[in-house]
């Protein structure tokens, strides 16, 4: 049976120590989802090679001899790497915890697009200094929405007045202009993983 190959753009959500000579990955298409992908470890004289990172966006080519459990990375090209979450901890910690609740849980065909839209402004936000309580939980309430639970109107109105205006604030101001204490974001961010661990099938941990 011949090769699959397919060519798609790509966001490295995991990656694993390399075995033998490949390194693995997980990566999220807007095109086709979750893939599970190897890319040969480049030998130390090769100049051509384009190693994968955590947290890129990348071109890739793939190609696949088991009808697509796993791919083989043909041809790769950097769209995206954000080398400024390596600044901060707590950076590099919200886009883990991201890249791992997208990891863990499968998105419909229908919510790809914005789950990919949702990964690119994250990373470019937490890797231009933008505060991670507050890039994670937009993300994590923008992702539950997106797949299509009614936090809107299920989840908002049992807040009480004050959390439901800081939510909003949350939501709506631009990150520069956000200035809630972090107190009250791990607060607001406990009650809203407490609702989807209660009240949907999203995969938290």
């Amino acid at each position: 049976m011949p090769a699959l190959s397919l060519a798609t753009d790509a966001f490295v959500l995991l990656k694993r120590p390399p075995a033998d000579a490949f390194q693995s990955f997980s990566v999220f298409s807007a095109d086709h989802g979750a893939l599970l992908v190897l890319q040969r470890v480049p030998k130390k004289s090769a100049t051509t090679a384009v190693p994968l990172d955590l947290f890129d966006e990348a071109s890739l080519l793939l190609e696949s001899s088991n009808q697509g459990r796993t791919w083989f990375v043909k041809e790769a090209r950097i769209l995206a790497r954000h080398a400024g979450l390596g600044r901060s901890y707590d950076s590099l910690r919200a886009a883990s915890t991201l890249t791992a609740l997208i990891a863990r849980n499968p998105v419909h065909e229908d919510s790809r697009a914005a789950v990919a839209a949702l990964l690119r402004t994250a990373f470019a936000a937490l890797a231009t200094g933008a505060r991670p309580d507050i890039v994670l939980f937009k993300s994590l309430y923008c992702f539950a929405r997106d797949e299509g639970y009614p936090l809107k109107q299920d989840w908002f109105p049992t807040l009480p007045a004050a959390d439901r205006a800081a939510v909003a604030l949350l939501l709506n101001r631009p990150l520069a202009g956000q200035s809630a204490p972090a107190a009250a974001v791990i607060r607001l961010q406990r009650r809203l993983d407490d609702y989807l661990r209660d009240h949907t099938e999203i995969l938290l941990e």
